[in-house]
């Protein structure tokens, strides 16, 4: 008969690996719960830039680099087109208003004059021979009206013989009404003749108006056109420097074509280009001011160009009472562009952790200098010097300023 075997008590060899499966999900649900996730590095101390977080008076500016430019730039563009002949001064010159810079030659100018005065005295010609011709119309007509003056006379006589003779019978009737109406006729040819030289006067005196007219008009154009010989020679606009002479012997030059600048050297500005990020804070009017060998001069921001190149827009400033000497231009100057006015604020010094940060965490040390904690916190302004602490931080605690590149995924830095 089979013997039955008694069940053993107790953890069994095939239970371990379940126990020890429990055992290690327990664990881990216990560190979730209650363990202490941040990421930790040591670092070493002393490679590390520390600074203290104050709160005092922030200075709200910029500093940019500006160049000294002439405070003004006229263009050189000739009004007439032609072939360089003679450059009379080189770049750099310093040439009063009206000195001539180049000479050009035109030949088709030249012809357009020779052809406007030949039209001229052809029309002067014209004018001439029609006054002449109209002169002896005149002439004629009164010659005309002369004549018809001594028939009106004569018809005259003869009517009032003839009606005496009628009246004492001593001719027909006939030839009575015949010398009347021979006597009327005259009359009215005398009228009209009259009246075709007073609207023959007018004629005359308005042709020759518009004659004349024509004439000056052409004397006019000749005038013109001699003037445009007259701008072969490229001057200067106004007293400076010529800066640029873009032309050279032979060179065909057409009107309107840009062939050099002067500078006005009567003062000078200074143009800076300035990160986007301030274009809505610059406007005019606003102070700046940059130290030159120990003095410093004010400036005013006159002029803030709208287009925005390669993330920076244009800006010129002019100066406020004195100037440097020896001032020229090219010449570099570091500018303090005041952007508002200062106010109390909670500061720390600016460091390279915010290329990493964009200002929204720091790392804080803690009192005893021995761990850092990553902190969010928000940054407002900024200036050349300090960045403005909105939210995050109080006075007396201190910060990490410098590079972040080695530790930017940890939580905490351990100091050695």
């Amino acid at each position: 008969m089979d013997i039955q075997l008694e069940k053993k008590k107790g953890i069994r060899k095939q239970h371990i690996p379940y126990i020890a499966g429990g055992g290690a999900v327990l664990a881990l649900l216990l560190w979730i719960v209650f363990g202490n996730h941040a990421s930790t590095l040591k670092v070493d101390g002393r490679s590390l830039n520390i600074a203290e977080v104050t709160y005092g008076e922030f200075n709200d500016y910029i500093r940019v680099n500006g160049q000294v430019q002439p405070i003004s730039v006229v263009q050189l563009s000739p009004e007439e087109g032609g072939i360089v002949r003679e450059k009379v001064v080189e770049e750099g010159a310093h040439v009063k208003k009206g000195d001539v810079i180049l000479r050009l030659s035109n030949s088709n100018l030249d012809l357009q004059i020779l052809n406007a005065e030949s039209e001229l005295a052809e029309k002067q010609n014209l004018l001439r021979n029609t006054q002449v011709t109209m002169q002896q119309d005149k002439l004629n007509n009164e010659t005309e009206k002369v004549q018809l003056d001594v028939d009106a006379r004569r018809k005259l006589r003869t009517f009032n013989q003839y009606e005496r003779l009628y009246r004492e019978r001593l001719i027909s009737r006939e030839e009575y009404l015949q010398a009347k109406e021979d006597y009327e006729v005259s009359v009215k040819k005398h009228g009209l003749v009259t009246e075709r030289l007073v609207q023959d006067s007018i004629y005359r005196t308005i042709q020759m108006d518009q004659m004349e007219d024509n004439l000056q008009n052409m004397r006019k154009n000749v005038l013109l056109i001699r003037e445009r010989k007259d701008k072969l020679e490229v001057r200067a606009p106004i007293d400076g420097e010529l800066g640029l002479l873009d032309a050279e012997l032979g060179q065909n030059i057409t009107a309107g074509q840009m062939v050099g600048q002067i500078n006005d050297l009567s003062d000078f500005k200074i143009e800076a280009m300035i990160d986007e990020h301030y274009i809505d804070r610059v406007t005019n009017g606003l102070p700046a001011t940059f130290e030159r060998r120990g003095s410093q001069f004010s400036l005013k921001v006159r002029k803030v160009y709208p287009e925005v190149r390669e993330g920076r827009f244009r800006t010129d400033f002019v100066f406020q009472g004195k100037r440097p000497e020896n001032i020229r231009s090219g010449q570099t100057y570091y500018i303090d562009l005041q952007l508002g006015e200062p106010t109390q604020s909670v500061l720390i010094p600016k460091g390279t952790f915010f290329q990493v940060t964009g200002g929204n965490w720091i790392f804080v040390v803690d009192k005893d200098g021995k761990k850092a904690y990553r902190r969010k916190i928000r940054i407002g302004r900024q200036n050349p010097q300090y960045y403005e602490v909105t939210e995050g931080l109080e006075k007396g605690e201190k910060v990490i300023v410098s590079g972040y590149e080695g530790y930017k995924d940890n939580e905490v830095l351990v100091l050695k």
